[in-house]
């Protein structure tokens, strides 16, 4: 591809290479490769379910051992609530739905009411009598743009969501709360958020006003860090014809490139065990036993997989290409049932001195405990074990881009998961020594996505990194677990606020 000189300039000011670049057309022009999925993973085989009786013996597992380590909650909050209000935009444009009739109807059930009766109050507006008059694009006004509360173009950990007897919380407000109950190492909740730039100084004010006085109720210290996407990790637009997007004045044109790019940002994050949860995945207070439950018995689950990997790992360490066959043994059977692993064809063939590079190799990985909820028509990654480039075969969170539907077969297969990923994740970022982990030498750069989209009235295609909980965590340790389906409650609309699971009694 030739570029030039001002777009290497500006190539190299992206922080990236041109042959970089040229990777990144290459994908363009030839697309990604589909996985190949071997088979859904369902309970009893691939995801693990944990008996009733057994949940406090983890949650005990867990708290012994949370002081011993750094604990930190990682929670992706830099998209916009834009999607969240598309019904309420179309109102805005005369073009109302049943969707917006329950809004209008229960507006004040909304933890916002107040402040957007006190925004229009404040430009002589009263909001009751634009109610009941029918001036809906009056109200939505004052919700939606600058005119009012923004919310149409703010993040959603800014907005209002559950109403309290002491006032209303946000998302970040609420993650505070939940991560004082599990992210919590001796008293200190370490929390990081990523952010976009430009409502960076909107967080840093939230949390700035708030965190003494949550300290304060939950008898903690809370240690708050933001970071924002890396320009790095933008990706290179392209015209349909794979040609280099440009903008009106001759610039390339570089796009944020998914939440994959955040996996930069988890691995400058320093700490043994790192819970992830989307910023919107949030509940009341009188809900929150179970979120809080489960994720101390997925931290469990991973100490107990941390600790099987360390005790393996200082055995083979200890042994010359002359391994003991009771060794090797011990191997496959702890990635057969505990990290869900099965070695490539041909591997019993392999001499002993092979099969222990290969068993070496395959424990010196990061680990996750992902938590799976039942099916219930919601969108996000399945559960599948699929064929890796080492011919192994391994548990990912896969979506449905990286399966090829039109094959009858992987059809098949996809129709028959059972659960998928909520963005409920535990991971262990170092190894037994307390090494950190390089989180980039871990990605498989072949499960990136392909989308539409356009700038300025043209049309272009657009790249995103591997997912942050797929692709981009395709090459770690892997396993399972079932959680309740009330541990999901996400905010994709409006509308959703209006769910009992959001509204507090």
């Amino acid at each position: 591809m030739q570029f030039t000189e001002q777009d290497h300039d500006q190539i190299l000011a992206q922080g990236v290479t041109p042959e970089q670049i040229d990777k990144q057309i290459q994908y363009f022009v030839n697309g990604f490769p589909y996985l190949n999925v071997i088979k859904a993973a369902t309970i009893g085989d691939g995801i693990v379910r944990i008996d009733e009786d057994q949940l406090s013996a983890y949650i005990h597992r867990f708290d012994a051992a949370a002081h011993e380590r750094d604990l930190v909650k990682f929670v992706p909050a830099s998209g916009a609530a834009t999607r969240m209000f598309k019904s309420l935009f179309a109102a805005l444009d005369g073009k109302s739905d049943k969707s917006t009739d329950e809004v209008f109807a229960r507006l004040t059930d909304f933890a916002f009411y107040e402040d957007l009766k006190d925004a229009m109050a404040a430009k002589g507006q009263d909001l009751d009598k634009a109610v009941a008059a029918n001036e809906r694009q009056t109200v939505l006004r004052f919700l939606l743009t600058e005119e009012g509360l923004e919310y149409g173009s703010l993040p959603k950990g800014l907005l209002k969501f559950h109403r309290y007897i002491d006032g209303p919380r946000t998302p970040v407000e609420e993650h505070l709360v939940e991560g004082a109950a599990y992210a919590n190492s001796d008293g200190l909740v370490k929390i990081h958020f990523t952010v976009s730039p430009e409502h960076r100084d909107r967080f840093e004010k939230l949390i700035e006003e708030q965190k003494a006085d949550y300290e304060a109720w939950l008898g903690v210290t809370f240690d708050i860090s933001f970071s924002e996407q890396k320009k790095s990790t933008d990706t290179i637009s392209v015209n349909p014809d794979n040609s280099p997007f440009r903008n009106p004045d001759g610039s390339l044109l570089f796009r944020p490139a998914g939440h994959g790019a955040l996996i930069e940002n988890l691995n400058d994050i320093d700490a043994d065990i790192v819970f992830i949860k989307n910023i919107d995945n949030v509940v009341p207070d009188d809900i929150k036993e179970q979120t809080i439950t489960y994720k101390k018995v997925l931290a469990a689950v991973l100490l107990d997989a941390q600790q099987q990997i360390a005790r393996l790992q200082g055995l083979l360490e200890s042994q010359s290409s002359d391994v003991s066959e009771g060794y090797l043994a011990e191997a496959d059977e702890l990635f057969r049932r505990t990290l869900f692993t099965l070695p490539p064809d041909g591997f019993d063939s392999l001499l002993k001195e092979e099969k222990l590079a290969y068993f070496r190799q395959k424990l010196d990985r990061p680990v996750r405990v992902c938590g799976m909820v039942k099916n219930v028509g919601e969108p996000g990654g399945g559960p599948f074990w699929a064929k890796n480039q080492d011919g192994s075969v391994s548990l990912q969170v896969v979506e449905s881009a990286q399966i090829d539907l039109a094959d009858g077969e992987q059809k098949a297969i996809f129709d028959e998961a059972t659960h998928f990923n909520p963005v409920d994740l535990i991971c262990g970022l170092k190894d037994h020594h307390g090494r950190k982990y390089d989180l980039t030498n871990y990605r498989d750069p072949l499960t990136g996505f392909i989308t539409a989209k356009s700038k300025d009235g043209k049309d272009l295609k657009a790249q995103e990194l591997p997912g942050l909980w797929n692709g981009a965590m395709a090459d770690w340790n892997t396993i399972f677990v079932e959680v309740p389906l009330i541990t999901f409650n996400p905010v994709k609309t409006v509308n959703d606020l209006l769910r009992k699971e959001h509204q507090p009694s």
